[in-house]
Formats: C-alpha cells, structure tokens, sequence
C-alpha cells in the first residue's frame, strides 16, 4: 500500500499551501506548524514532509527554528527540503533532527554536492527533489527554468547514488485536479534503483488508487498537501480536523510505527 506523507510548507513561520508554485497564491492554514505536525501525527502519519519555503527561495529568511522544533518534539520521521545548499546544510539539517534531507535546487546547480552528500550520510538520509514543469527541472523554489530535462536529470542523481526522487509536477501542485501519472510512468519506466516519491495534485482517494497502481514504476509513496488541509477525505469526517483546539496533541496514536522509511 503506497504510503501517504503530509505537507507542511512554512513561509513566514506558518503552514501555506502554493498554487502551482506562484509564491502570491499563498493561502494561510494554520499559523501554529508544531501543532499542525502534531495534528498528523495523531491521525497516524507515519512520516511528514516539510519544506522550508522562506528558504528556498533564498536570502537571510528561513523557517529553521520551527523545523527543529518540530523534529524534536514527534516521535516519527520527518524529512526536509528548502534552501539546502550546501554540505553543511545538510549537515545542519541532519543534526537538528531531520531523519531525510531533500536537496533541489543544489542537485542541479552542483550535482556533485549530492554525491558527497550520500557519500557522507547514506542513501537513506539523502533524497534528490525534482520539481518539473512541461518535463523541464525547475529551481530556485520553482521559480526559474534549469534547461534540464527532469528524466535524465533523474538518471544522472542515480548514478550518483541517489535511491529515492521526490518528483513533483508543478503545474498539477496544490490544484487537487490529480496527479500526472504519465509522467511518473515514464520517469519510473527508466530507473532501475530509486524509487518515486510522488507529489503534486492529489485531490481525493481515486488519485491514492491511481498512485498505488504504479509500483511497477516505482512509486511507493506520496506527499499530500492542500487535500488534507481541505478535509478531502472521507475518513477525515472521524478524524480530529476541527477539533484541534480540544486536543491533547502531546498523546500521539498508539498505531504501530514503521521502523524506518522505506529506502
């Protein structure tokens, strides 16, 4: 069964959610991030995915503090991406808690950064994200072209040891109109050690079950964002969405952990 991976996206120590990755369709969720890892995690999220908007897109602003606070305070794996430059980014990212650290714009920019990476940490804590646009890599949290097509981009990362590809279509993010399946076929169909982890558009349970059909093409997982936010689940209607202020977010579920990522 594929594993489903919440979003959290912080710009300006709040959780947002982007359209297609314009940085002016920002719409605020929730203004508190640790209370919002913590709301997932009692719904049984078994990993969540945070990305450092302010970050990514560079200059002095970034979301750090919250990230470690949150990797700290939850007792599953949280991977993080956003602004991740350098060695010692990694490095940092990694000592503050993070389990895996996804490096985007860094891995186009300076490829060999992802081979000292794994070389240094693993396979396992290093994750390659690709953010595409009609095929092509994107950068600079989206909002530049790379000129690389994001297939062979792909298959570079993976000679170079990377075992997993976050591979989100920038054109399907945030509008839960469903998840561009074709082009996970196709990046999938020439990989032959990474796996996929899928992101962008996903809207109800019918695109889960078009995504958990593709494990031939590698896909495992998924990161969801705007539809959870958005209560598009049926079973959220029992879940605790609305109740957030009642809880006691400190008494996590008792549902059994995965003892690491799937690799």
């Amino acid at each position: 069964m594929i594993l489903v991976i919440p979003a959290i996206d912080l710009r300006g120590g709040c959780c947002v959610r982007l359209l297609q990755g314009e940085y002016e369709t920002e719409k605020v969720y929730f203004d508190d991030p640790v209370k919002m890892a913590k709301l997932w995690r009692i719904q049984n999220a078994k990993v969540l995915h945070l990305v450092d908007l302010d970050a990514a897109k560079g200059g002095t602003e970034n979301n750090r503090a919250v990230i470690q606070q949150i990797c700290r305070e939850l007792d599953i794996p949280v991977q993080v991406g956003g602004g991740i430059r350098t060695l010692a980014d990694v490095d940092a990212a990694i000592a503050a808690g993070a389990y895996r650290v996804i490096i985007g714009t860094a891995a186009v920019l300076n490829p060999d950064l992802v081979s000292e990476a794994i070389a240094k940490h693993g396979c396992s804590r290093v994750v390659v994200g690709i953010d595409a646009k009609d095929g092509e890599a994107r950068i600079q949290g989206w909002t530049e072209g790379s000129g690389l097509d994001a297939v062979e981009f792909a298959l570079d990362m993976e000679n170079r040891g990377c075992r997993r590809i976050v591979y989100t279509d920038i054109s399907r993010d945030g509008t839960m109109e469903g998840p561009n399946v074709e082009a996970y076929k196709e990046m999938g169909a020439r990989l032959r050690k990474a796996k996929i982890t899928a992101s962008g558009g996903i809207g109800n349970y019918k695109h889960l079950t078009e995504l958990n059909s593709l494990e031939a093409y590698r896909v495992d997982s998924v990161i969801v964002g705007r539809a959870l936010y958005e209560n598009s689940f049926p079973c959220q209607q029992f879940w605790c969405w609305n109740m957030k202020e009642e809880l006691d977010l400190a008494c996590f579920s008792t549902a059994t952990l995965k003892t690491k990522l799937p690799s």
